[in-house]
C-alpha cells in the first residue's frame, strides 16, 4: 500500500476504442494508425501487416484521474 495521499490528479481524457495487431498484440488507435499497416510488425519483421481486431474501450461512464506524484488512476463514477 502506498503512502501517497493523491493531492495533485489530473483528468485523463475519455478511452477510445483500439485496433490490435493479430500478429504482435500491438494496441492503437485508429488515428495514430491512419489506415496503414502494423507499425511494429514492419520494425521487428519487415512485415506489412494489415490484419487488426476492434478492442472496446473500458467503462465509458466513469471519470478516471491520474495522481501526478504516484501514478495511481482513480476511478470516480
Amino acid at each position: 500500500m502506498t503512502s501517497c495521499r493523491h493531492l495533485h490528479l489530473v483528468l485523463l481524457p475519455p478511452q477510445k476504442n483500439r485496433l490490435r495487431c493479430r500478429h504482435c498484440y500491438l494496441t492503437i488507435t485508429a488515428d495514430e494508425l491512419q489506415g496503414k499497416y502494423c507499425p511494429e510488425c514492419f520494425e521487428v519483421h519487415g512485415l506489412k501487416w494489415y490484419d487488426f481486431e476492434e478492442v472496446q474501450a473500458t467503462d465509458q461512464e466513469k471519470t478516471r484521474y491520474q495522481c501526478e506524484q504516484c501514478g495511481a488512476i482513480i476511478e470516480a463514477e
